[in-house]
């Protein structure tokens, strides 16, 4: 059997603080109290403050999370902070809107003429400009002002100037209604965007990638199939990876880590030689916790789309080792308290290849950044989880209560990502571990993820799944 690599990474994050109104939670307090759109729109970031923001300049490779400095850092921006990072860029809402157009095949996103022309312009000098259609921004040219008096959807930049709009896909299907679609649009050019920084970044061929796992928390579909949809093969086929087909793997947070375990399997079977696993942005989620930050007269900082994309082949010699004989799983016999959990994912794996959890030099966990969640009292997730992990060393003997604050400051991290589960559970962390596995110290790190299946309403399990990465010797 043939060993597999995490050969590359790429992150990206698009700022869309416009779009912020449409997040699931902004838009139902919306339709109850239309007043709060002023106090949303007051409290924005501008992309200057959102491209010298620590935690996404960790994202996008700059520095790393133990790198941020002390909190808060929504008040100690980064100085000399620039939009593109060594694992992608931070796109702002007038080219994302452009993107928009160019993920849409159906004619449906529609442009005003200036900001199709801006879009067109912008794209032209992007590092990027090669892997898409540009020549397609100028049939999106519409008169989104008309189109939304019909119905359709309106985009905004700079708050509220009104410079896009989103047709429905069909009248009588709730599941192609435009914000529906608006969800799966941003998603499909995030992901993309991400998928298009790991070729570059890697030099890798378009028309080599033979197979693409989506992983995001879309389920495209229509009112016949809600979930039935293929994102995977979209972004392949936005990109022109014209020998690749897809899927996608649904698992709520926890999609990414099942995805690349699905990925290293594929190619380590030799079905495949190349797989490219990315997840796009969750629209749904902006916004989220947008009241605590009112509340305590913070930004809103759930303005931000994510993207991942990381590209699994056969053994180069170089890249680190997808340890197939260690992935973590939650069983159905696992139970659902927070210790069975880690116990699952974290002690069972190690324990299956004669490993001690201090034989692990990083743990990527849920990565939520703290300054979102503890507004609104999720509290610091990464911090619980690194804690519960250190316990689990100390009841193992491994080391006393007294090494507990070591083991979180040199194994664990900060938080630093959207509050997008599945972004942020360990897949954000994948360009930081391929860093440190090759051309860092590292020899060992394990990136674990967790689900919530009862969100579903299908049965009342917990999930998750981890994976070990390995320097290659």
């Amino acid at each position: 059997m043939r060993r597999a690599v995490l050969a590359g990474a790429a992150a990206v994050l698009v700022h869309t603080p416009s779009l912020v109104r449409y997040g699931s939670k902004p838009a139902r307090e919306l339709a109850v109290h239309p007043g709060l759109l002023a106090d949303i729109l007051g409290n924005l970031r501008g992309f200057e403050q959102a491209v010298s923001y620590r935690p996404n300049q960790a994202f996008i490779g700059a520095i790393h999370p133990r790198a941020m400095g002390e909190r808060p850092w929504s008040t100690h921006p980064l100085a000399g902070a620039c939009r593109f990072g060594p694992l992608g860029e931070v796109m702002p809402e007038e080219e994302f809107l452009g993107l928009l157009a160019l993920a849409d095949e159906f004619g449906l996103v529609r442009l005003s003429p200036d900001m199709a022309e801006s879009a067109a312009k912008t794209f032209a000098d992007h590092p990027l400009a090669r892997y898409f259609q540009l020549e397609r921004l100028q049939s999106a040219v519409g008169n989104p002002q008309s189109e939304v008096t019909n119905g359709a959807l309106p985009l905004h930049v700079n708050g509220d100037d009104l410079a896009a709009s989103i047709l429905p896909g069909h009248p009588e299907d709730e599941s192609l209604l435009p914000a529906v679609l608006l969800e799966n649009f941003a998603c499909k050019a995030s992901g993309a965007l991400a998928l298009a920084h790991l070729l570059k970044r890697h030099e890798v061929d378009a028309a080599s990638i033979d197979y693409v796992i989506g992983c995001s928390e879309e389920a495209v579909g229509d009112r016949y199939q809600r979930g039935g949809g293929n994102m995977g093969k979209a972004i392949a086929s936005m990109l022109d990876c014209t020998e690749a087909s897809g899927a996608d793997v649904k698992n709520f947070c926890a999609a990414p880590i099942p995805a690349i375990v699905i990925a290293a399997s594929l190619v380590s079977a030799g079905v495949f030689n190349k797989v490219a696993v990315v997840g796009g942005g969750s629209l749904a989620k902006l916004g989220m916790k947008f009241q605590g930050h009112l509340k305590l007269s913070l930004p809103i900082l759930e303005d931000t789309l994510g993207g991942i994309a990381v590209l699994v082949t056969t053994d180069d010699g170089y890249s680190p080792v997808i340890r197939l004989d260690a992935v973590g799983r939650h069983r159905v016999r696992s139970g659902s308290s927070a210790q069975a959990i880690m116990e699952a994912l974290v002690c069972e794996p190690l324990d299956t290849i004669g490993l001690r959890l201090t034989d692990v030099d990083e743990y990527a966990t849920e990565m939520h950044n703290p300054e979102v969640t503890e507004p609104q009292g999720s509290g610091n997730v990464p911090e619980r989880n690194y804690r519960l992990i250190a316990a689990l060393a100390v009841r193992h003997g491994l080391f006393g209560r007294e090494g507990v604050e070591a083991f979180l400051r040199e194994r664990g991290m900060p938080g630093f990502a959207p509050t997008q589960g599945h972004i942020a559970s360990a897949f954000c962390y994948a360009g930081h571990a391929y860093e440190g596995l090759t051309t860092g110290n590292a020899q060992r790190v394990m990136l674990l993820a967790k689900g919530s299946l009862f969100l579903g309403y299908m049965c009342q399990q917990s999930d998750g799944m981890s994976v070990l990465l390995e320097r290659n010797q």
